[in-house]
């Protein structure tokens, strides 16, 4: 994960550009974590772009912002294109490349395409601030899911400003907000403002998808996937958190480890075998799962213990990297946080994960309750739709917080095509041929063989749940102690915006307002009611949801194996 910072607009006759410069270098340094191996700067009397790199591909030459030498556009990316190769042969232009960065082509697409055309021809995970001072212009653009950060904000003098992370923006800009996935933002057409690029059809309003299930073409899909985000010229590892996504993504990757395919497909791994990592407090649930699924792959593994102790004094630096008071994102943020300190410190620059397959495939234990393949199809493309908020944010940014690069197979826009299409009646966990109702049905017979059995149907274990039950009991615990009644009774006063209902959403919001005391940031935050992760909207699937107020998995008590026994009151802390 790279960083970027920018500022354009300037007004040559009235904008300061060495005051703006050495604020730009200030402001990009808040954003250094993602980006530790080196600082770019380009800068004229319009426009400021600062670019600091997290070294992937092309390690020595890749350095940012990127030149167009022979029409002079300027480009930071923060992002990861995987299909750059073919990128490069489509080109019908001479073009001046000057590195083997993957990023080096959106320069010249911009030379030969609309912005909407070739953005929808770039398969990978992107953030960009193009800008052409011949057009005096600039181009501002999102991946289509939104697994990489963006943010835009103004000033007072009404300087655009774009970066990285919120909290480069917090103190400078009036007005933050974040940039939609799949959408661009053109200077020259500002009354347009941020347009849409990505619309697949599997998510186009009241759509139902028909095409039949196909696990052999499904399987194919994930595994191409895999193959092209092994792209790498550095030290990677998988995440195996126990559960059946991560560890499906490990398998795939440890059969593509050897050799390496070349123009843009796999690398080799740079010890003889692949590394896998998980975390979890001792004796958690997911820890025995993992060490079996990397027996099985061959992984040299490496299974992290935290103590509750260790996540609570993390949760003030949490909060200020993932830049949110969500509930179910800290809770899962926190041991994520801890694992990439000890996977950097092991010299681990990219990891592959999991993230996706729930909202894919309706794998949350509340999907359960999905009355009908088409309700459960639209939630799914609710969750898909709201993704970047959550476990986009939390794998990104708790991951870029020390230097490693979290990436996301199930996340590849082509896979989502072959996933999306299918009959959503097949993922319904009451159609799954077993011996109970199972989630990602079709997800596990396509890779049935490929991990453990005890693995591959095992029932669904939301992350901040399988690192531990008593993580979750400690953080309710503390909360208990330090927000007292009469402090949650003034909570509408105290937070008239987006108000929190729990002590635990109190303790955070308070911290979150510590690191970031501003209305603009705030807005910047999802709020909405969820069970087990669930939008808003699919709360109606259960009238007992109307009764929760805490979105761990076990809440579906009635579904998971351990769940609560009172939702309104889980056991205490140990």
């Amino acid at each position: 994960m790279c960083g970027i910072l920018s500022i354009l607009n300037l007004d040559p006759a009235k904008s300061n550009g060495a005051e703006l410069r050495r604020q730009a270098l200030a402001m990009a340094r808040k954003i250094r974590h993602r980006g530790p191996d080196w600082s770019g700067i380009y800068s004229d009397d319009r426009a400021i772009l600062v670019h600091e790199r997290l070294s992937i591909v092309d390690v020595e030459h890749g350095a940012q912002p990127l030149v167009d030498t022979l029409q002079g556009t300027v480009l930071a990316v923060n992002g990861e294109i995987y299909n750059h190769q073919d990128l490069r042969r489509g080109l019908t232009e001479p073009h001046d490349f000057q590195t083997l960065s993957d990023c080096e082509v959106i320069l010249y697409l911009y030379d030969e395409l609309s912005p909407r055309d070739f953005l929808n021809r770039m398969n990978g995970i992107f953030a960009f601030v193009l800008y052409d001072p011949k057009r005096e212009t600039h181009l501002i653009a999102r991946d289509p899911i939104g697994v990489i950060p963006l943010y835009v904000g103004w000033d007072r003098h009404e300087h655009l400003y774009v970066a990285s992370e919120m909290k480069a923006l917090v103190g400078h800009c009036e007005r933050i907000r974040e940039v939609p996935p799949g959408h661009f933002y053109l200077g020259h057409e500002p009354d347009k403002g941020f347009q849409r690029y990505y619309q697949p059809d599997w998510a186009e309003p009241g759509h139902v998808p028909s095409e039949p299930y196909d696990p052999a073409k499904l399987r194919s899909a994930l595994e191409a996937a895999v193959k092209r985000q092994l792209m790498c010229d550095v030290p990677y590892g998988v995440l195996i958190s126990g559960g059946v996504d991560s560890s499906i993504i490990s398998s795939i990757a440890a059969k593509y480890r050897e050799g390496r395919v070349e123009e843009g497909g796999a690398s080799p791994a740079w010890w003889p075998r692949i590394h896998s990592f998980s975390i979890g407090l001792e004796g958690a649930p997911d820890l025995a799962p993992a060490r079996k699924v990397a027996e099985a792959i061959g992984a040299i593994h490496h299974e992290i213990h935290f103590t509750v102790q260790e996540g609570l004094d993390a949760l003030s630096d949490v909060i200020y990297h993932v830049e949110t008071f969500d509930v179910t994102t800290i809770r899962a943020s926190t041991p994520m946080y801890l694992l990439m300190r000890k996977i950097r410190a092991m010299g681990i620059k990219m990891v592959l994960s999991g993230e996706g397959a729930d909202e894919i495939f309706g794998g949350y234990l509340y999907f359960h309750k999905a009355p009908d393949g088409p309700e459960l199809h639209f939630e799914t493309v609710r969750k898909l739709q709201k993704l970047h908020l959550y476990d986009c944010a939390r794998a990104n940014k708790s991951s870029a917080a020390w230097g490693v690069e979290a990436r996301v197979p199930f996340l590849d826009r082509e896979f989502l095509d072959v996933a999306m299409r299918m009959d959503p009646a097949v993922k319904l966990p009451c159609n799954a041929p077993r011996p109970r109702p199972i989630e990602k049905f079709p997800l596990r017979q396509a890779f049935d063989g490929a991990i453990p059995d005890e693995v591959l149907w095992r029932q669904k274990e939301q992350f901040s749940d399988g690192v531990g039950y008593a993580w979750i009991n400690a953080l309710k615990a503390t909360a208990e102690r330090e927000v007292s009644d009469s402090m949650m009774a003034g909570a509408a006063e105290r937070f008239p915006v987006k108000t929190p209902e729990t002590k635990e959403a109190y303790l955070y919001r308070q911290l979150f307002e510590h690191h970031f005391p501003s209305a603009t940031a705030i807005n910047c935050v999802p709020f909405e009611r969820s069970v087990a992760c669930s939008t808003e909207t699919a709360l109606r699937w259960d009238a007992a949801f109307a009764k929760m107020t805490d979105p761990s998995g076990r809440a579906v008590m009635d579904v998971h194996d351990q769940g609560y026994q009172d939702p309104a009151a889980p056991e205490a802390a140990p």
